[in-house]
């Protein structure tokens, strides 16, 4: 599987490491920065990038996902999830690393370096990449709700109206 990982400069060294590990463990790994330490670093641009390569990939039939880092996690997830067919997921536990995948088909999944250990991190991330997306319907559905919206703003029907 190829992984698309981006960075700030918080997860900068996670994100180094991490790629040896997703190396190793048989992923193609394409790095969209930052590539090396800058305190002041912005991280939109690098988590975008990474995010819009994801969507291209899965586009042309290549199976990919991405990770993304930052000092919390949060601002990279609100940055991958400007981009149209992203699903980026704040993942903090193995749980939410699972769900992520098997009820929201996330594409992308953000996690606080300062948050967790190495080790953390890598459980984090190999659960996300081994749990397929479950495919059940109510969660099919949920999706093609979120995609209708992001597409053309459409909304199920108010049931208080």
């Amino acid at each position: 599987m190829r992984i698309h990982i981006a960075t700030d400069h918080a997860g900068l060294d996670f994100s180094t490491q991490l790629q040896e590990h997703l190396r190793t463990a048989g992923h193609e790994v394409v790095d969209h920065g930052p590539v090396e330490y800058d305190a002041l670093d912005d991280y939109p641009a690098f988590c975008i990038r990474a995010a819009q390569a994801v969507v291209a990939d899965q586009a042309a039939g290549v199976e990919a996902l991405g990770i993304v880092f930052g000092g919390s996690g949060n601002g990279e997830q609100i940055a991958a999830n400007k981009v149209a067919g992203i699903r980026a997921a704040l993942v903090w536990n193995l749980s939410t690393a699972e769900l992520a995948r098997e009820h929201n088909d996330a594409n992308v999944i953000s996690i606080g370096a300062r948050q967790h250990t190495y080790d953390e991190v890598t459980a984090l991330i190999d659960r996300f990449i081994a749990t397929p997306f479950s495919g059940d319907e109510r969660h099919v559905r949920r999706i093609g709700q979120i995609a209708d919206f992001e597409r053309d703003g459409s909304l199920l029907p108010d049931p208080r109206a």
